[in-house]
């Protein structure tokens, strides 16, 4: 049986005793219960467009990640297009909406906030994760005050009914949905007509192409980590509540005063590469907005949960360790995309002596999401070092958005 709270403590961010106390608990009756041995890892990720953007998007992550378009599922609101790494890395599904009229509970989440609400139907869900008993994970969880959508209700939303998706977060407004699938089996999911859109396709195409004409194919690994971003007064309760829901146990935090802003890791317990099962990132303000003014700290976290709500803020994309013709890869990689027009909100941060280097990318015009790209070297471990985390956490602060 697994052991969840026998995990290396990192960071130095002080908890409250209330979360000391409550992860303990939490992840022993987890482990006792079973959910942590029928919980896996991460299976997919969905993310939802506005209409008409889902093929440009395609040809975004075609060039930016390793994902392959690799069918289109076309039901009766949506076109959800499964892309692909391989069998060891989660999917991503990208839903895209026929009607832009079309309202449903995620829309009335971006519709609350002021720069959310300008794209209305883009936004990260949340993740589906594996699991060996669907019906039991979910009856467990049901007992434990978690709410799920009925498949009724997953029927009028339009998503794959062989997927049991909780209700969104409080916290976070992601969902966390449980699927199964036989041990080596194919991913199934369970939604319209399977079809390959020649659009989609050529985008695709049109990426790996200058994937490769560029020479950075071969750099770019799968996906490290998932940062979402949630008020202050939400950071433990968001830890707590994905730890009850996941498989995943509480890695560490790091206090960024300087950003007025801590950065806390969950990780898969079965010790997966993150190419496999992707860290959980929960990033907050240490202190909220309204109380900024008497201390005058900076508050680019906080801001942009204002501005678009808790939500996913961006995916971070591992990059080959090694250097090409003389420089670090994560610098060819950066160059090689910046020359095709896509914008970087700093330099690369960090060295090979820090232990890694990392950037952010703009936003995109598509999903809103960010893309970081992260160089580790040697056996550095972590995600970040701390004068890295600051730089990234002004630069996104500067994005436009975020300060308005």
């Amino acid at each position: 049986m697994f052991c969840s709270t026998n995990m290396p403590r990192f960071g130095d961010k002080q908890n409250s005793d209330f979360f000391e106390e409550y992860l303990q608990r939490l992840l022993i009756e987890r482990d006792n219960s079973g959910l942590t041995e029928m919980i896996g890892g991460i299976e997919a990720l969905i993310i939802s467009v506005e209409p008409g953007n889902s093929v440009e998007y395609i040809a975004e992550l075609a060039l930016m990640t390793p994902y392959q378009y690799l069918v289109t599922l076309d039901s009766e609101k949506h076109f959800t297009h499964v892309l692909r790494i391989d069998m060891n890395s989660p999917d991503i599904l990208l839903r895209e909406i026929k009607n832009p009229n079309y309202s449903d509970i995620f829309r009335s989440l971006n519709d609350l906030y002021p720069v959310g609400a300008r794209r209305p139907h883009s936004r990260y869900l949340g993740e589906i994760l594996l699991t060996s008993d669907r019906h039991q994970v979910v009856a467990l969880q049901q007992q434990r005050e978690f709410r799920f959508f009925q498949v009724g209700q997953l029927a009028e939303l339009d998503l794959p009914l062989n997927v049991s998706i909780s209700k969104p977060s409080p916290y976070t407004h992601n969902v966390v949905g449980y699927m199964e699938r036989p041990v080596d089996g194919i991913r199934v999911y369970q939604h319209g007509e399977c079809v390959i859109l020649s659009a989609a396709q050529a985008a695709n195409d049109r990426g790996k192409e200058m994937q490769q004409r560029l020479g950075i194919k071969d750099l770019i690994l799968p996906i490290d980590h998932l940062a979402t971003r949630v008020y202050s007064q939400n950071r433990e309760a968001a830890l707590l509540e994905y730890l009850a829901l996941s498989s995943y146990y509480y890695w560490g935090s790091y206090d960024i005063k300087d950003q007025n802003s801590s950065t806390n890791v969950t990780k898969n317990i079965r010790q997966a590469p993150e190419s496999t099962s992707p860290a959980k990132v929960f990033t907050a303000n240490n202190k909220p907005y309204c109380v900024n003014h008497l201390d005058q700290l900076p508050s680019p976290t906080e801001n942009f949960v204002r501005n678009y709500g808790p939500r996913l803020h961006h995916m971070a994309v591992e990059v080959r360790d090694g250097q090409t013709n003389g420089r670090e890869n994560i610098d060819v990689v950066v160059d090689a995309i910046t020359a095709q027009g896509k914008g970087f909100l700093l330099e690369t941060v960090g060295s090979r002596e820090e232990g890694l280097k990392q950037i952010f990318s703009s936003a995109s015009d598509f999903s809103s999401l960010i893309i970081e790209y992260v160089q580790r070297f040697g056996d550095f471990q972590g995600f970040f070092t701390r004068d890295n985390v600051a730089q990234l956490t002004f630069a996104a602060g500067q994005e436009e958005g975020v300060r308005n």
